[in-house]
């Protein structure tokens, strides 16, 4: 098991990271924020869904992925079926002017990635890419109840290293 101090230096790895996460913001087109590359990135990768379904894979509470759906809906992304198991109920799909738009997106993404990662070998990419994977998994679901680490003494507190968001 990892010592004490790398644990630490994570949390700051963790902290700096948001640096990486703000630029590959930058780069999505202005009327498509995160929230809507979430969804159309599920609906690619997962095909059609209802709406309670997407806001399990998204993590947020249904009003949340109301919003991004409706966002995507009004720009022509996203298409409202009527679930033919349940007439009351709404099949989400990604239209074809969807689809464009996260090709778009995917292309800017792997261009950023692909200038940024030059110097790096193949199979540094490789590992990159395992190890995030495999960090996902460690924090499979974070929507159930985690398991609590055991409450820190006082004296453990105060030495602490803080996690810093960003």
């Amino acid at each position: 098991m990892a010592g004490r101090a790398q644990y630490e230096e994570l949390i700051r790895q963790f902290s700096a990271f948001g640096a990486v996460k703000r630029e590959m913001g930058r780069l999505l087109p202005s009327d498509c924020p995160g929230g809507s590359v979430a969804v159309l990135t599920l609906l690619g990768r997962h095909g059609d869904m209802r709406m309670s379904k997407l806001a399990e894979l998204l993590a947020v509470d249904m009003s949340v992925t109301s919003r991004h759906v409706a966002h995507g809906a009004e720009r022509g992304w996203i298409e409202r079926l009527p679930d033919p198991a349940d007439k009351r109920s709404r099949i989400l799909r990604l239209t074809p002017a969807g689809q464009d738009q996260l090709d778009e997106i995917a292309e800017r993404t792997t261009q950023l990635l692909s200038h940024r990662l030059g110097d790096w070998s193949d199979d540094e990419v490789r590992q990159l890419s395992r190890l995030m994977a495999r960090l996902r998994t460690s924090f499979d679901d974070c929507r159930a109840p985690a398991a609590r680490p055991p409450a820190l003494s006082g004296d453990e507190q105060s030495t602490r290293t803080p996690a810093i968001t960003t």
